[in-house]
């Protein structure tokens, strides 16, 4: 049996956490393929340093003395995290120093076969030091790739990629982005899957509206409360839509540093009524939200510092679920959303052009259950776990 070491830093920390799942999703596919898998990721202070979770081995090292005080990871990512918390950037170091020696550890007491390293870096890069005791592959997932402006870090995201035996992105424009800061011996495009038996029509709820006290429509967006999600654009085209929809409401699933200022722009807007912060829903629970929603909208943008969608897996989870979806023309979602034939397109930032889009979908049933249909079928035949693994598992034979 072979051994792989999975390097990342999102992670579940514990049964029915909401942190994004598709590095665990992976891994503990491959591992029913027959892989051992240990997985190797940052300490939380509600996680446990060792467990066992589903087929995976789960070691989680810590960086920062109390547990309590570790801000750099989870809970809005590294991204926002450094933004907004002085505590933050203090830790980042210290969690480099801390993975170095991890990785080093694993690598030479666990009979590694390979490193699969999610993210260019850090990850990517410091597996790049132990290159000549293990191969590593690197995977892509945009935000490695788009925030690497300082000097010192795209020299670290060119060694990862120099000396990778293999490099996947989750994207067309993950690719992209890669290539400007190296070029690979060998880059393929797999993106991150849909469990399209937790994500059905199914699913679908009607205590939902009951508990939302939902008289119209019910609109939806989900993720974390970051400044890529571009959801004060959303707050601020809402009011042209409810002056054709009064009876709408948009629930808001998630939370994150920008949760207290867009809950203010709510209520300067005067729609603070029409407008619910759910904060998050663990997975189970989601899949009812999407499957309920008349619309899914996901306005995400390209941040001043370059950071945006590398794929957008919630407009999976909702194209899976038969809703309807608008998103922004920005990063990885234009390979998901077919203008006008998966759902429907639009500029990011542009206020006017996104509630105009909602209105048509609001106004145009018929229409959006076609987009649902066409956007399943395509879902089903790109994104489906299924289809994903087997792409994984011929790399994984290769290396």
């Amino acid at each position: 049996m072979k051994t792989v070491l999975v390097l990342g830093t999102t992670f579940p920390r514990f049964k029915g956490d909401t942190e994004p799942a598709f590095v665990y999703e992976l891994s503990n596919r491959m591992a029913k393929k027959g892989y051992r898998v240990i997985v190797l990721v940052p300490h939380d202070g509600r996680a446990k340093r060792y467990e066992k979770m589903g087929m995976l081995e789960v070691y989680r090292y810590p960086y920062f003395y109390p547990f309590s005080w570790q801000k750099l990871c989870y809970d809005g990512g590294i991204i926002e995290n450094l933004k907004h918390s002085f505590l933050a950037k203090i830790q980042l170091p210290l969690l480099f120093l801390s993975m170095w020696c991890n990785i080093r550890k694993f690598v030479l007491t666990k009979d590694i076969d390979f490193v699969h390293a999610h993210w260019i870096v850090p990850e990517g890069f410091l597996a790049s030091l132990y290159r000549r005791k293990v191969p590593y592959l690197v995977t892509a997932h945009a935000g490695d790739v788009f925030t690497l402006r300082l000097p010192i870090l795209r020299w670290m995201g060119k060694r990862a990629l120099s000396h990778c035996r293999w490099c996947t992105v989750n994207s067309t424009a993950t690719g992209r982005g890669v290539l400007q800061i190296h070029k690979p011996r060998a880059m393929s495009l797999i993106p991150m899957g849909v469990d399209l038996h937790l994500f059905s029509p199914g699913r679908r709820n009607e205590k939902l509206r009951q508990k939302y006290g939902m008289k119209g429509h019910f609109l939806l967006s989900v993720g974390r409360l970051a400044e890529k999600k571009g959801l004060d654009y959303l707050l601020k085209a809402l009011p042209a839509v409810l002056a054709e929809f009064p009876d709408a409401k948009l629930i808001i699933v998630g939370d994150g540093p920008q949760r207290k200022p867009l809950e203010k722009l709510a209520g300067d807007l005067k729609i603070r009524e029409n407008v619910l912060f759910v904060g998050k829903i663990p997975h189970p629970q989601l899949a009812e939200y999407f499957a309920t929603a008349d619309i899914f909208i996901g306005p995400s943008i390209i941040t001043k510092g370059g950071d945006t969608e590398g794929l957008g897996v919630v407009f999976l989870e909702a194209i899976a679920s038969g809703t309807c979806v608008i998103g922004s023309d920005v990063g990885g979602i234009p390979d998901i959303i077919k203008h006008k034939k998966t759902g429907l397109l639009v500029e990011q930032k542009n206020i006017s052009e996104l509630s105009s889009a909602i209105i048509f979908a609001l106004s145009h049933p018929d229409l959006c259950k076609k987009f649902v249909r066409q956007g399943q079928f395509f879902v089903k035949k790109n994104f489906s776990w299924d289809i994903v693994v087997k792409k994984f598992e011929n790399i994984y034979r290769q290396m």
